[in-house]
């Protein structure tokens, strides 16, 4: 089994969701006190949040690489970084690190291609919806029309992210918030929603969601235990 790099902490919250679900696909394929091989850099969001908010990525730019080339030197064979926005200074992680990044938006967009979902709604931090980063790959790599929600909606989710689900806080009228925006992504035609922030599983019930969920948090765990099997 390769060895993980897990780049956590965006939130910790999140990253003990990764945590818990990489190691439950594991004994799922391989049974018994089988376990997944994940070296962990978890960093303080605090210094990434703030200088999200100031725009300066290339400041988390920095921090990322320099825990990934810890991880590197710890023997990683491949990176996942185990937040959504994150993924907009990927490239240069990558390249800073030398290690090849299981990209976030990739799964979640082969499941969409196979499902046939062609309109698909994305909800993220308003850097992950507002920004091409994200977008663009979906686009492009796997043909989506990805549609938003309005200004105002944007407003909220990335207010409740960061203020609520990021500090471990899912609260009820922020949960009912969440489903009417989904509720009129749906009458506006998209097809399914991507729950583009690792956090946002944390308040979506898919059993009640008037779309179908693609939550890109176990997509992407899933994966990473994928490959870190694959020969």
């Amino acid at each position: 089994m390769k060895l993980i790099g897990l780049l956590g902490g965006m939130s910790w919250e999140s990253t003990a969701l990764y945590y818990r679900l990489m190691n439950e696909e594991t004994k799922h394929r391989l049974g018994g006190l089988h376990s997944a091989r994940i070296l962990l850099h978890s960093v303080d969001f605090h210094d990434i949040e703030r200088r999200q908010h100031d725009g300066d990525w290339e400041g988390t730019a920095d921090i990322l690489s320099d825990a990934a080339c810890g991880l590197k030197s710890a023997g990683a064979d491949f990176l996942v970084i185990a937040t959504n926005t994150m993924h907009k200074v990927a490239d240069a992680i990558e390249t800073r690190s030398g290690l090849p990044i299981l990209h976030i938006a990739d799964p979640t967009g082969q499941v969409l291609v196979a499902g046939g979902v062609a309109r698909v709604a994305l909800l993220g931090t308003r850097f992950t919806m507002e920004q091409d980063f994200y977008r663009n790959r979906l686009e492009r790599h796997y043909g989506l029309e990805v549609v938003l929600p309005n200004a105002d909606a944007r407003a909220a989710i990335h207010r409740i992210i960061y203020e609520e689900l990021c500090q471990g806080k899912v609260l009820q009228p922020s949960a009912v918030l969440f489903a009417d925006i989904i509720a009129d992504l749906a009458g506006a035609g998209a097809q399914a929603v991507i729950l583009g922030c690792t956090e946002i599983t944390m308040i979506v019930d898919p059993a009640t969601a008037a779309l179908p969920t693609y939550d890109t948090t176990a997509l992407h765990a899933t994966a990473a235990i994928k490959r870190a099997l694959a020969a």
